[in-house]
């Protein structure tokens, strides 16, 4: 039951995630951090084996390695190096890594197109009187945070540690 609740975890942090990212161009620290210390509660309830949460670690250390040189190159925000860095961990060394990671670009190519889009009939819109986010309208900036989240929620199913939680909930025999 535990297991279960901080299912609640990835899906919770990815949305606030995108929400501040959308209204305020930037993610809270806090994100990434309760991310991590919810990967960390998750593989103790889980008696996760060492080697386990290694290579759990291992993905987190290497998404976060790419995403520092992206941040140094001013190609990817801090905030977005931090949560794909975060996300990866729940992932792992496995194919739904690179699942999620390729959602991510899909969303992310996705979402340039359609704030250019937008940004490129921002006159009209604000004559029409619709309200949008400053992040859709005026930011140079793409908030990234968006398409992480849809990434993540897409894909998080297929995360080992994800499937994990439903066996045990299920009564399965667990073989991670």
């Amino acid at each position: 039951m535990m297991a279960a609740t901080l299912l609640l975890i990835l899906p919770l942090c990815l949305l606030t995630a995108a929400l501040t990212d959308l209204f305020e161009m930037k993610i809270p620290n806090s994100v990434p951090l309760v991310l991590l210390l919810g990967f960390a509660v998750m593989a103790a309830v889980l008696g996760l084996p060492w080697g386990d949460v290694g290579w759990h670690l291992l993905a987190g250390l290497l998404v976060f390695s790419v995403c520092f040189v992206c941040f140094a190159f001013h190609l990817m925000g801090g905030g977005d190096a931090k949560l794909m860095t975060a996300v990866a961990v729940w992932f792992g060394f496995n194919h739904s890594l690179l699942m999620f990671l390729a959602q991510v670009a899909v969303f992310g190519g996705l979402l340039t197109v359609v704030i250019l889009l937008i940004r490129s009939q921002s006159s009209r819109i604000m004559a029409l009187g619709l309200r949008l986010p400053r992040s859709l309208l005026m930011e140079k900036k793409i908030p990234y945070g968006i398409a992480i989240a849809m990434g993540g929620l897409c894909t998080m199913t297929q995360s080992p540690l994800i499937i994990l939680v439903f066996k045990t909930a299920s009564g399965a025999s667990i073989h991670y």
